[in-house]
């Protein structure tokens, strides 16, 4: 007969929220020293492209931009396997734009400059700062309805356990694989782009699929245990028995993705490495808090919940 672990993720609660703070309170200093690198999408600005042959060093482009036009500029260079040739975007932040007298300054120095790499230019783009600003606005009022939507959903399912209680602890879990996800960001130096709020979304989806098995379990085994069992001891036993299937199914979506990382990582495409890098650490901590976040949260707020309920009993039957 397999045996069931038998750890006590309630008991140790005080050691997981001491590490999660920690992580929090050191991400919160990364973000301070380095800030946030918000994309051109977001915080408008121009974005031109250019195709071209053999190597060109990115940061060196990023100065001829700069010397050319006065503006500065941060240079990406990905792979086109469609046309074996590779594309170097020029994000221009700022809410000035690039004038057409610019635009071809800028293009006859990439011809001089790159002569020899056969260089072309492919189009610019201009961004308002006030449509970015209303996309991520947008973006952020998903995310909320998304956590509503979460919350009322484990509320119905779960409510002869608490649902609501229940649903709010696991969303407070889901912010904290958020918060690990957007220092990810901060400290990989990756631009927030719609790849974070892509990230965001399939995290919210993914993360609060664990938390809804064990509170699955949580639910059956307080029908087994009965209602006189401790609301600590029936998490414990339902976390328990759920942990290898939590740790397979994580370790599997990682080991997928991490394969994702290293064909974007091999041919250079930024795009796919800003989504499946903080994928990768989004389903480490998804895992992470399902096991030892939720659950002994939600037991902290059972416990205060049913002692304040006999205080109040007690205090009525003295008077």
């Amino acid at each position: 007969m397999k045996k069931t672990m038998n750890f006590d993720y309630v008991g140790k609660k005080k050691y997981f929220f001491i590490f999660s703070l920690t992580l929090i309170a050191l991400g919160l200093v990364f973000n301070i020293i380095f800030g946030t690198q918000m994309d051109i999408q977001f915080k408008g600005g121009t974005m031109v492209s250019y195709t071209f042959q053999g190597d060109i060093n990115k940061d060196e482009a990023a100065k001829l931009v700069e010397d050319t036009i006065g503006q500065q500029a941060s240079v990406s260079i990905t792979d086109d396997r469609a046309t074996n040739s590779k594309k170097m975007s020029i994000d221009l932040p700022g809410d000035e734009g690039l004038t057409p007298e610019n635009q071809d300054k800028l293009s006859q120095a990439m011809s001089e400059k790159y002569a020899d790499n056969q260089i072309e230019f492919l189009e610019a783009n201009s961004v308002d700062p006030t449509m970015g600003g209303e996309f991520f606005a947008k973006c952020m009022v998903a995310v909320g309805l998304a956590a509503v939507l979460l919350i009322l959903y484990i509320g119905v399912r779960f409510r002869k356990i608490g649902g609501i209680s229940a649903g709010v602890m696991a969303i407070i879990a889901l912010l904290h694989d958020i918060t690990m996800v957007y220092f990810v960001f901060v400290v990989a130096r990756i631009p927030v782009d719609d790849n974070f709020i892509a990230v965001i979304l399939t995290i919210l989806g993914y993360s609060i699929n664990s938390t809804i098995v064990i509170y699955d379990r949580v639910r059956e085994n307080r029908r087994l245990m009965g209602p006189k069992a401790e609301i600590g001891e029936v998490v414990n036993r339902s976390i328990n028995q759920s942990f290898t299937r939590c740790v397979i199914t994580s370790a599997t979506t990682f080991v997928a993705i991490g394969a994702v990382v290293v064909v974007g990582i091999v041919g250079g495409i930024s795009s796919i490495i800003s989504f499946a890098l903080p994928m990768m650490i989004g389903i480490l901590f998804g895992c992470y808090t399902s096991l030892c976040i939720a659950g002994p949260l939600w037991v902290t707020w059972r416990r205060h919940k049913l002692k304040k309920q006999e205080s109040a009993q007690l205090k009525k039957s003295e008077d």
